[in-house]
């Protein structure tokens, strides 16, 4: 007769198996699996940033410095001591005044070019006056009317220079222009409607001028 042991041993592991299966199933635990890798968030690593192409830097124009510059002024005699020369310069421009201190004078004015070289002009008479700035001087020649002078003019430090004055005195239009010259010696020619006569001497400090019992102002001339 057989013995039913190595039945019951089978028998005995099926029951014991499929009670195992119910319970994990009963007990929501998931049949052990193979190892999973633990995710990992690959971060993309920051691609190199291109510049962007930067706009050209605004530049702000160039100051306009003013074309005049600083003004310088001249004065002398004619070679021959009867009239007096004053040159006043701002930049590429010149105004000059002629006086010998009694009837004749003369305004002119004009460019100067870079080399120094001047030909001024009036726009009232044909005076003209021709030089050349210098070595910190003004040589050349002057004419008014019939009469032609040789000149030369030194630079000159305030007070002395050219000065002009005009105002109506008494009904009369009066026109004065002076120069002031480095010793300190005044030349000058009022006009009354055209008539010209010797000036008064001004105040070199302040302007001042008394003209037919009128005190004016005269000013340095400015190109």
């Amino acid at each position: 007769m057989k013995h039913p042991g190595p039945l019951l041993t089978l028998f005995a592991g099926l029951v014991l198996g499929l009670f195992i299966l119910t319970l994990n199933a009963m007990t929501g635990e998931p049949a052990p699996s193979s190892r999973q890798r633990p995710a990992t968030s690959a971060t993309p690593s920051p691609r190199p940033s291109t510049p962007s192409p930067s706009s050209p830097a605004r530049t702000s124009p160039p100051a306009t410095t003013a074309s005049a510059g600083p003004q310088t002024e001249y004065a002398g005699r004619t070679t021959d001591n009867t009239a007096s020369v004053a040159i006043s310069l701002r930049g590429n421009k010149a105004i000059a005044y002629v006086c010998d201190g009694r009837t004749r004078e003369a305004w002119m004015r004009g460019p100067v070019e870079e080399d120094g070289d001047m030909h001024l002009t009036s726009a009232e008479t044909n005076a003209k006056l021709d030089g050349i700035l210098s070595g910190g001087k003004v040589t050349g020649t002057v004419d008014i009317g019939d009469r032609n002078w040789a000149f030369t003019a030194d630079k000159a430090v305030k007070p002395s220079g050219l000065y002009r004055a005009a105002a109506q005195v008494r009904g009369a239009e009066l026109k004065g222009g002076w120069i002031v010259l480095q010793d300190g010696s005044q030349v000058g020619i009022v006009s009354r409607d055209g008539k010209p006569a010797a000036a008064p001497p001004i105040d070199p400090a302040t302007g001042a001028v008394t003209v037919d019992g009128t005190q004016l102002t005269a000013r340095p001339v400015v190109p």
